[in-house]
């Protein structure tokens, strides 16, 4: 990925002319709809040239009136190249800055003559882009492309890229729209309490929406897993659970249509909440040749996250997710996520290593560690290390820490220093509690959560006052902030009045609608066991992260 500039100051006019409308973008295949939503065939490709870029940088701005919500450019020689891309948002103003990263093919896909091109940037809906274009100094001044009319694209549906379409020195903008789902389509957040050895869900193509018409011939395949690579789609992070999909249909359309690839470059995607989609066709338990790392598609399980990783890492839910997914997906071919393989490079543009090499790399590696590229970004690749982890430990069971990773309690405990801090390290799995209450207990306290408390630490005098006296069901309620340390006491509000800590006397007093009571210090062993709070708690399910 290239790296992060200042915003540039130069701005010129653009021309932004509609060279191609794919004749299916617009009214789609016939019997193209999938049963449940829309489909990738639905997906509008309206690509728009950008001329008179010569060497150095850049800035055009696009538009059109129908929204669009990713970006891509292509060309036919992209080499030295770099672009970003941010979008005008509905008051005018201008959002951040996504690059957008060069798309890499293989030996399979190359024969299809296409461009080459970025990854389709997320910036969402709008109706307006800028797009910064860097390009060696003395490149040749970009022209138009010829008009190119349809009737070439009559028997396949579509218009491929190399048809009757020169690309040298030509760089065009391809502007995206998704259809859009149905307004009462419902999200189901995924379950993040698995058993051992349990896969995370995944989407199937045929859920998600592809349409196989659009592949050109059947998938390759090799001997075998050898290794997993973890990419990342670049573009905004701001996208709703219900946006995924329609991402991975876009990066589908694109990589089929514009691209002229056989299929998307992915073997599966994983989105920031936790939804795993099937990627490129031919089975996921299979070794499916994909085109997502030069020079080491063969043998190699591509995953990648949606959401741009350089700065922001993946969620919780993400990280566990694609951790779980690769320890799966790995334990089929016997390969052990902790350990190192050497690959043979079969060269090229794409790669630093040349061909033959044969470079020991971990059996979970990044991009970058092939490419010439920052993917997954430094965030993401400061995760790889608990994917690893995780990914290794798919086959046992869980263990507490991991059994909280996701949720507030987890993200609280977190905060006030994990096991090194006032609570300690877990001693139990995150349960039900009172009505919609969640809570975990540590050595030294508990975390309670609900929707309207948050989570809230207790610990030492006052938490063993408030479990004598029953816990969220007895007077007091859930507690709605932590300690609060002034000098003579330490206060703790509750729903329904507050606990107080005399520091010199070492009482604990009770206030409740202006009445004050020492309660008596709790019993030797601790407070009582309420068995009935217990019995509740059934298989609890974590939420997923935010």
């Amino acid at each position: 990925m290239p790296s992060r500039r200042p915003t540039p100051t130069i701005l010129f006019t653009a021309i932004a002319a509609t060279v191609v409308i794919l004749p299916w973008a617009v009214t789609g295949m016939p019997g193209s709809h999938h049963k449940d939503g829309p489909g990738a065939a639905d997906t509008l490709l309206n690509q728009q040239p950008l001329t008179g870029l010569g060497g150095g940088e850049t800035v055009r701005e696009i538009s059109q009136s129908t929204p669009f919500s990713m970006v891509a450019l292509t060309g036919s020689d992209l080499t030295g190249t770099t672009a970003r891309v941010r979008a005008k948002r509905p008051d005018g103003s201008w959002g951040p800055w996504y690059d957008a990263d060069a798309v890499e093919s293989n030996a399979d896909d190359s024969q299809h003559g296409g461009p080459r091109g970025t990854d389709p940037v997320f910036v969402g809906t709008t109706t307006t882009v800028q797009i910064v274009v860097t390009r060696p100094e003395g490149a040749p001044v970009t022209t138009a492309p010829p008009e190119t009319g349809v009737d070439a694209g009559k028997e396949l549906g579509y218009v491929p890229a190399n048809v009757e379409q020169p690309f040298s020195q030509n760089i065009s903008a391809v502007l995206i729209t998704p259809p859009k789902a149905p307004v009462d389509s419902q999200w189901t957040p995924p379950t993040a309490a698995l058993g051992p050895g349990q896969p995370p869900n995944i989407i199937s193509r045929a859920q998600w929406g592809a349409d196989d018409r659009m592949r050109c011939g059947g998938p390759l395949y090799g001997n075998g897993i050898r290794a997993a690579v973890v990419h990342h789609t670049a573009g905004s992070n701001d996208y709703a659970p219900e946006d995924s999909a329609a991402i991975v249909r876009s990066i589908y359309a694109y990589h089929t249509r514009t691209l002229g690839w056989c299929d998307i470059a992915y073997n599966a995607l994983v989105d920031k909440y936790g939804q795993v989609f099937e990627g490129r066709a031919g089975g996921i338990t299979k070794d499916v040749l994909g085109s997502h790392t030069g020079g080491f598609n063969r043998g190699v399980w591509g995953v990648s996250m949606i959401g741009d990783f350089e700065t922001v890492p993946p969620t919780d839910i993400q990280i566990r997710t694609v951790g779980r997914l690769l320890g799966w997906r790995m334990g089929l071919d016997h390969v052990n996520p902790l350990g190192t393989v050497q690959l043979a490079s079969a060269g090229g543009s794409y790669t630093v290593y040349p061909a033959g090499a044969t470079p020991t790399l971990p059996e979970i590696f990044a991009h970058r560690d092939v490419g010439d590229t920052e993917c997954p970004g430094n965030a993401g690749y400061a995760a790889l290390p608990a994917i690893r982890d995780i990914a290794a430990r798919f086959n046992r069971p869980p263990d507490i820490v991991d059994s909280l990773r996701g949720g507030a309690i987890f993200a609280r405990w977190e905060a006030l220093g994990g096991k090194d801090g006032s609570l300690g390290a877990p001693t139990t799995p995150e349960a039900a509690g009172e009505g919609d209450a969640r809570y975990a207990t540590f050595e030294r306290g508990a975390v309670y959560w609900s929707p309207s408390t948050e989570a809230q630490p207790l610990t030492g005098a006052i938490y063993e006052a408030w479990a004598s006296l029953g816990y969220e069901r007895g007077a007091l309620g859930l507690p709605t902030s932590g300690e609060i340390q002034e000098p003579e006491w330490i206060v703790q509000n509750f729903q329904h009045g507050t606990l107080n800590f005399d520091r010199q006397t070492r009482n604990v007093l009770r206030v409740v609608d202006g009445l004050t009571l020492v309660l008596p210090p709790p019993p030797a062993d601790g407070p009582p066991v309420q068995l009935e709070r217990f019995s509740r708690v059934e298989n609890p399910v974590l939420e997923p992260a935010s």
